[in-house]
């Protein structure tokens, strides 16, 4: 299977079906009680594919009349690891599912990225098998 192969796996609604938008609002209700106290809207995107490693990320806009800056959006990653909702571990295996017959050897969050004032990224990065 070819990077091209894989790359085009992953449109935008595959990834709404692995990580569905509404998992934003029960993300904030199970860490605030309210999910109106969130600051963000989260969703999955694909960045590529590069020495076989999968270039995923969270994608953190900001919601009307909120604040992503003066968020807490750096301990995310360690959140998102092991968040319940969130459930980056399944996320994992659903991209493994999509892909088809591929080992992911590992995978890991990356430190949060302002990308712009009202964005932010908290990349998701899959190492696969070598021999695909």
């Amino acid at each position: 299977m070819t990077d091209q192969d894989i790359s085009q796996k992953f449109s935008q609604e595959t990834l709404n079906k692995i990580f569905p938008p509404e998992k934003t609002d029960a993300f904030f209700e199970a860490m605030f009680g309210d999910a109106s106290e969130g600051a963000y809207d989260i969703r999955l995107i694909f960045q590529g594919i590069n020495a076989h490693i999968l270039h995923f990320a969270f994608e953190l806009t900001q919601r009307p009349e909120k604040c992503l800056v003066c968020s807490v959006t750096y301990g995310l990653p360690q959140v998102f690891s092991k968040h319940r909702i969130i459930d980056t571990e399944n996320i994992v295996k659903q991209i493994q599912a999509t892909i088809g017959n591929v080992n992911v050897l590992s995978w890991k969050l990356q430190p949060t990225l302002p990308i712009e004032q009202n964005m932010h990224l908290v990349p998701l990065h899959i190492t696969l098998d070598q021999s695909m």
